[in-house]
């Protein structure tokens, strides 16, 4: 894997690294204080007249938040409602966008749900009320607490449950929050989940697994725990449309990844019996540019949905290079009947109750 990321850096002990713990306490400080001003009400909650469910996480990092809001969103469609989604946008101007690239992968997989980008995720939510959703799906709102929500689902990454991965084979990882780790908040933060969800559970052992339920039990105490994995569920050439997912068996291809785990993207393609030669892994929502592909064309180039996007946009500098994309989606181990039940407990929206109503009338 080229390049050495921060989150490389961070995993190791020792050295330089571990002046920022003091920054860190700080840090910590002001989360908590935050907290404490929200949970005793002496910090504004606004409600809109519709369930929100909240996807989120603990680490500044991927976790699968995407997928789990795709995987809600069909739930809810399937169901007879119009689900809306409300995001920050974060990067969307950075890279001169309309919409980031959670939201313009969401938008290739979810064709007609709406999408509002703002950094006031009341206001963003609001908006969707009344273009008349059933429901608002809160991408990465774990730390908003200024939108009520109905349903707080924090993700849990199995192979980086605190944001870092290991600094060696049988090592814990570091535990901490920004600057030295990649937490927002301190662990204990999750006691206010409605449930736990640990993403990529099917990439660590069981014993790996037990250890993570019972630190996220301690951290968490009587918040539901599910598992989930992210299955590949197709491999799409750009000009050719759909392959076969076998077709990666025994091939040997290079991997552009700008997410918050490139590793899970190499362990995907690797459990489907490709071999990954060169991995570009770049931090999360990076800007690719004609130079990061320098050197590329040997082989067949793999992507994520996310960085698809962008890598499109510079096909024509590129050579016409057209990288093969991996199609990811959230399949449930674990708790699926127990998260089903949570949704089908949300409140009534007042879009909702005006049909419902038309509908009375009409029969009455």
């Amino acid at each position: 894997m080229s390049g050495k990321r921060i989150d490389h850096r961070l995993a190791h002990r020792g050295g330089w690294v571990e002046l920022l713990r003091l920054p860190a306490l700080a840090y910590s400080a002001a989360a908590k204080t935050n907290a404490w001003l929200y949970g005793r009400g002496m910090r504004s909650r606004l409600r809109v007249d519709a369930p929100v469910v909240s996807v989120g996480n603990l680490s500044a990092g991927g976790t699968g938040k995407t997928p789990t809001v795709a995987w809600l969103a069909r739930w809810f469609q399937a169901k007879g409602l119009r689900p809306g989604i409300v995001s920050r946008g974060y990067g969307a101007a950075a890279q001169g966008a309309a919409l980031n690239d959670e939201a313009r992968m969401l938008a290739d997989q979810l064709p007609g749900v709406p999408h509002e980008q703002n950094p006031d995720r009341v206001a963003g939510a609001q908006r969707l009320v009344d273009a008349g959703v059933d429901v608002v799906l809160m991408d990465d709102g774990f730390q908003h607490r200024r939108l009520v929500r109905d349903l707080d689902l924090v993700l849990v990454d199995a192979a980086r449950p605190w944001g870092l991965p290991a600094p060696g084979p049988g090592e814990a990882p570091v535990c901490a929050v920004l600057p030295r780790g990649l937490l927002r908040e301190p662990a204990g933060a999750l006691a206010r989940a409605s449930a736990l969800v640990i993403t990529r559970s099917d990439t660590v052992d069981a014993a790996s697994l037990a250890r993570l339920r019972a630190e996220l039990a301690r951290a968490a105490p009587g918040v539901p725990c599910l598992l989930a994995s992210h299955a590949p569920v197709a491999l799409v050439d750009w000009d050719r449309g759909f392959l076969s997912l076998d077709q990666l068996q025994g091939l040997e291809v290079d991997l552009l990844s700008g997410v918050g785990n490139p590793e899970a993207v190499q362990a995907s393609i690797e459990a489907l019996g490709g071999r990954v030669i060169d991995h570009r892994a770049r931090p999360d929502h990076h800007p690719w540019t004609q130079a990061d592909l320098v050197g590329l064309g040997d082989r067949p180039v793999v992507t994520t949905a996310k960085d698809r996007p962008k890598l499109e946009e510079l096909r024509p500098l590129a050579g016409g290079l057209a990288p093969w994309t991996l199609e990811i989606e959230l399949a449930f181990r674990e708790g699926e009947e127990e998260l089903e039940h949570l949704l089908e407990r949300l409140p009534v929206g007042g879009a909702r109750r005006q049909r419902d109503a038309i509908h009375g009338g009409l029969h009455g």
